[in-house]
């Protein structure tokens, strides 16, 4: 059994399955699965997973069985940015004190990430700037599309932080569910576009890849298909990523 990566987004998952009082029947959830990258286990690609470290942090706000999903992406980002990524359940009236400390912590300067074509045209922008001595933290709404919008909608403690809006350069490639425009993306790989965006081309290049491969093996698990020969450059870039990783670890050689 493969190790389960120790972060945000796995913490939350095993808790929510803790407090759950009947079994989670969402489609996919009766997959036999590895714990650790959520595919078949035939599927693992767990050997590609990279780690890296990045300045941006992100906050996952997380629909209610959103965590439990075999198909949810923003497990991705704390797979690849362990250090920096935080998530909590959303609720209206009640929410996390830890997510509140967060948000409210002088090091982060937060930005909601969502779409320009919703309301609050004032708090919009499309660029990272954050104040002198702090470093940008992205509000992630984890969920449906119509979820994300209720959370956008109805979360009074997310009103005086700026929108940021990105506008990808490519359609989603996201297959696992399906989305309302081509050019909503899933969260991963909105969380790749705002990594570009602040700056932070190695990480965003790292969870580009890193869903990509996810994406690939969850839609041929679905079907019964073994990976095919498409996925070798994905698997050679990510085995790149690792070797510097290795390379760049304090006690290595």
């Amino acid at each position: 059994m493969k190790p389960i990566p120790d972060h945000a987004v796995n913490r939350l998952r095993i808790w929510r399955k803790s407090v759950s009082t009947r079994p989670f029947l969402a489609r996919g959830g009766s997959v036999p699965r590895c714990e650790a990258c959520q595919l078949r286990h035939d599927w693992c690609a767990c050997e590609w997973r990279p780690e890296l470290k990045a300045e941006a942090g992100f906050c996952l706000l997380m629909y209610d069985s959103e965590p439990m999903k075999p198909s949810n992406t923003g497990r991705l980002i704390a797979d690849v940015l362990p250090d920096t990524t935080w998530a909590f359940l959303w609720s209206r009236t009640k929410p996390h004190p830890e997510l509140l400390a967060l948000l409210a912590d002088p090091v982060w300067q937060p930005y909601v990430v969502f779409p320009a074509c919703e309301k609050a045209p004032a708090r919009l922008t499309s660029v990272v700037t954050p104040l002198p001595g702090k470093k940008p933290l992205f509000i992630l709404l984890d969920g449906t599309w119509p979820e994300a919008r209720k959370m956008f909608n109805k979360s009074p403690y997310l009103d005086g932080f700026p929108v940021l809006s990105i506008k990808p350069d490519a359609l989603s490639t996201y297959g696992m569910r399906v989305a309302h425009c081509d050019e909503h993306l899933c969260t991963a790989e909105v969380a790749a576009c705002v990594l570009e965006v602040a700056g932070e081309l190695a990480a965003g290049q790292a969870l580009q890849l890193w869903f990509n491969l996810f994406s690939s093996r969850y839609m041929a698990g679905r079907v019964s298909r073994a990976p095919g020969e498409d996925e070798a450059h994905l698997q050679q870039a990510l085995a790149d990523i690792k070797g510097n990783e290795a390379t760049c670890a304090p006690d290595a050689a």
